[in-house]
């Protein structure tokens, strides 16, 4: 037996999970996918949806499967937001987790598979209700997504496949948590590379109606167009 054959039984375990920040858009809000946990420490209270990562998988594959068991979907992506790893940050047990975010369209998902795991939405202004350190994951999040949208079309997971420029402003409202001028922001949105206006109007509001616009299929991430608002 070599010299460093028993190294790795000599040190300490540790369990590994991963913590998926699940966003959706719906009546001019972000929405966070959320549960009541089902067992102690912190039962009951708000969670994040995640799960421990299996002895034969990778954490990003961890994370794929905890959406699709959740939302039924498939080919969604997700970025890691970041490790957590204070001592203290379980009550139950030292658990290191790697959270995740994906944006998703709420009207795509399984609602019985939420159902099923007794998984809802809520506003994302109630993420300083969740257990544990979920909220400073919900709030790296936000800053993380908030770049983004001064760099990258992320309507394209958050919105329908054809949505009016009002549509449009409510989502990156929401993102922002403030008011946006709206002059402004269709002047910076139709000088963008990634809107496709359609010839279709929506007359549900008024008679005159909006016309429906569509992001381009190529999705290119908008690097040469650094705006802020």
């Amino acid at each position: 037996m070599s010299p460093g054959s028993n190294y790795y039984s000599l040190q300490d375990s540790l369990l590994v999970a991963v913590d998926c920040i699940i966003l959706g858009f719906h009546d001019n809000e972000i929405r966070l996918l959320v549960h009541n946990r089902a067992m102690e420490p912190a039962k009951g209270g708000l969670s994040l949806m995640g799960g421990f990562v299996k002895e034969n998988e990778s954490l990003n594959n961890a994370a794929i499967r905890v959406l699709t068991d959740l939302t039924g979907l498939e080919d969604v992506f997700m970025e890691q937001v970041g490790m957590y790893g204070d001592v203290d940050r379980d009550p139950g047990e030292r658990v290191i987790s790697c959270a995740y975010f994906a944006l998703i369209d709420i009207s795509l998902h399984d609602n019985s598979l939420l159902n099923k795991h007794n998984a809802y939405w809520v506003n994302i202004n109630r993420s300083d209700e969740l257990i544990f350190d979920h909220a400073k994951m919900v709030k790296d999040t936000l800053n993380i997504i908030r770049r983004k949208a001064a760099i990258e079309p992320l309507g394209f997971n958050l919105l329908p496949e054809k949505f009016t420029l009002t549509q449009l402003q409510s989502l990156y409202e929401a993102i922002y948590a403030q008011t946006l001028d709206k002059r402004n922001f269709r002047k910076k949105m139709t000088t963008l590379d990634f809107l496709e206006k359609l010839d279709e109007v929506d007359k549900s509001n008024s008679k005159k109606g909006a016309y429906y616009y569509k992001f381009k299929e190529s999705r290119t991430l908008l690097a040469d167009y650094n705006y802020t608002f």
